[in-house]
């Protein structure tokens, strides 16, 4: 308990010492923001291999309050379209996987060590998703246009869901497709019970980790208030 309370002082007086040092904007803007965020649903990308889609989902992510995207890089690697991101790479954490030849199973394990449960999303699925749990911590699995997920993927996932559609065309765009379920997603978390939202402490790392990230030696300040705060 005294280690917890160490950490939020700690934690607490460095947000104050960033909050001097940033813009009153700034400061409303990401208390309204974090309290927003979510880490209870979260977004995996599989070998996505166009950058501007990858980019729009970025965006999308952060649009939606999405703190986490999730990124398998198996022969394809990952890049941000500056002009398509709009900057969401600063507040949206990235992860990808990327090391060695397991990457799917790396994803995968990490997600589990976290209790997610995993939605995979396929045209030929019939299940909407309407027949999710929300209640549970959910990743939202996503392939490319024209291949969709990997057989494994889909394997590993414990459900399957698809977009209703009424035209043609068997599939959305990716990032529209992530756009639906996020913003189905989300307005069901929003009338829920289901405590989605980040924690107090988890609010307050992340206005730290923003604060960093626009201002210059952001990394250098933290570790001066550290020292500040220590003495």
């Amino acid at each position: 308990m005294a280690s917890l309370l160490k950490n939020c002082e700690q934690q607490n007086f460095l947000l104050n010492e960033f909050y001097k040092i940033i813009s009153s904007h700034k400061v409303e803007l990401f208390n309204k923001i974090a309290a927003q965020r979510t880490r209870h649903i979260t977004v995996v990308l599989e070998n996505v291999y166009q950058e501007h889609n990858a980019s729009a989902v970025l965006r999308t992510c952060d649009c939606f309050g999405v703190q986490d995207l999730n990124i398998i890089e198996k022969g394809v690697k990952y890049k941000v379209q500056r002009d398509i991101a709009l900057g969401s790479g600063r507040w949206v954490d990235v992860h990808q996987f990327n090391q060695g030849n397991d990457v799917q199973d790396d994803c995968i394990n990490y997600l589990k060590t976290k209790s997610f449960q995993l939605i995979a999303t396929s045209p030929h699925s019939e299940k909407s998703i309407e027949s999710i749990d929300l209640s549970k911590p959910t990743a939202f699995l996503f392939g490319t246009e024209r291949q969709g997920l990997s057989t494994y993927l889909l394997n590993q996932a414990d459900e399957t869901i698809c977009i209703p559609m009424y035209g043609f065309t068997e599939s959305f765009n990716i990032s529209v497709s992530v756009a639906l379920i996020l913003q189905h997603t989300r307005n069901i978390l929003e009338k829920s019970n289901i405590n989605w939202k980040l924690t107090e402490f988890d609010q307050n790392q992340l206005k730290i980790e923003w604060s960093k990230k626009i201002l210059n030696g952001g990394e250098e300040l933290e570790k001066f208030f550290i020292n500040e705060f220590l003495k």
